[in-house]
C-alpha cells in the first residue's frame, strides 16, 4: 500500500470516535428524559450534570476529528 492510502485508512480509524460521540449524546439525554418523566421534581436539579456530561462526550468527539485532521496533513 501506498502511504497516503495508509494515511486516509488511520484517518478513518481516528474519526471513529465521533460517532460514538453521538451515540453517547442520545444516550444521555434519552436517559435523563426517562429519569425526568419518571421524577420531574428532581430533573432541575439534574440539568448541571446533564450539561457537563453532554459537554465531555462532545469534546472527545471533536479531539476525534482533530486527531483525523492532523494526520491527514502530516
Amino acid at each position: 500500500m501506498e502511504s497516503e492510502a495508509i494515511k486516509f485508512v488511520g484517518v478513518g480509524l481516528a474519526t471513529i470516535g465521533m460517532a460514538g460521540a453521538g451515540i453517547g449524546v442520545g444516550n444521555i439525554f434519552g436517559k435523563f428524559m426517562e429519569g425526568a418523566l419518571r421524577n420531574p421534581t428532581a430533573a432541575g436539579a439534574q440539568i448541571g450534570n446533564l450539561f457537563v456530561g453532554a459537554a465531555l462526550v462532545e469534546a472527545l468527539g471533536i479531539l476525534a476529528f482533530v486527531l483525523g485532521i492532523l494526520i491527514l496533513n502530516s
